[in-house]
């Protein structure tokens, strides 16, 4: 490497000016120019670069929202956004007393509604999504419209919850629940304490009705986290 590289460009035309006559002006002036040229495209270059750089990462947000085999991106909830609801079972801090004081009134009423999921980490999720596919031979396709893939859950947000009839344990997870005194009750009272079911029938992101799946929507926190989700609700 040359050691004027490192010496400025504005000294280094006063520097060949210096150490060249008359004959070797043009030569002189030839290398500056070389050198402004090189500048100039590196310049350029790191233009391109940065331009591009910018456009990847505009693509990544608008991707955001983008669904995928009809689920839409969730982020995955911190841990000191969990609490321990019941023995294995988180939820977001945010729905703990609300759904405990809806479990309380429904018992007074003689229904008994029970967590039965909250919760739920991506690496879960990747499990829940893989490995039951694989045993009951669906394609990502056909299990997706039961279950969602990694990254893809509400679940992971812990604000959803997946809920239960103590009274019909057969009826949990399954379309039957709609029939019991625990799904009736949720479906009246539910809105009262910011229940939302995701995925009533024929809904618009195209998975399965689940009677049994309801988010929180009751803080600022958790309706930015629905936001695509109900504006896919309310204008698709």
């Amino acid at each position: 490497m040359n050691y004027q590289d490192d010496i400025p460009l504005a000294k280094r035309i006063r520097s060949i000016k210096t150490f060249t006559n008359k004959s070797f002006l043009p030569l002189g002036l030839l290398l500056v120019g070389f050198c402004i040229s090189l500048t100039f495209l590196a310049d350029k270059s790191f233009l391109r670069q940065t331009k591009s750089l910018d456009d990847s990462i505009n693509s990544t947000e608008t991707n955001k929202n983008k669904s995928l085999l009809g689920h839409l991106p969730y982020p995955e909830a911190l841990k000191n956004e969990l609490i321990l609801f019941s023995p294995g079972i988180y939820v977001h801090k945010e729905i703990y007393e609300n759904f405990k004081e809806m479990q309380l009134m429904a018992a007074q009423r003689g229904v008994s509604l029970q967590l039965l999921s909250g919760y739920r980490s991506i690496d879960l999720q990747r499990d829940i999504f893989y490995e039951n596919k694989s045993i009951r031979n669906q394609t990502a396709v056909e299990r997706s419209m039961v279950s969602a893939p990694p990254g893809y859950s509400e679940h992971s947000t812990g604000y959803a919850i997946d809920v239960g009839d103590g009274n019909y344990p057969d009826t949990h997870f399954e379309v039957e629940f709609e029939q019991t005194p625990a799904f009736k009750w949720m479906k009246r009272f539910a809105p009262k304490y910011h229940f939302v079911l995701s995925f009533p029938p024929n809904n618009k992101q195209g998975v399965s009705y689940e009677p049994w799946h309801w988010r929180f929507e009751g803080t600022v926190n958790a309706l930015r986290k629905f936001e695509a989700a109900n504006k896919i609700t309310k204008f698709k």
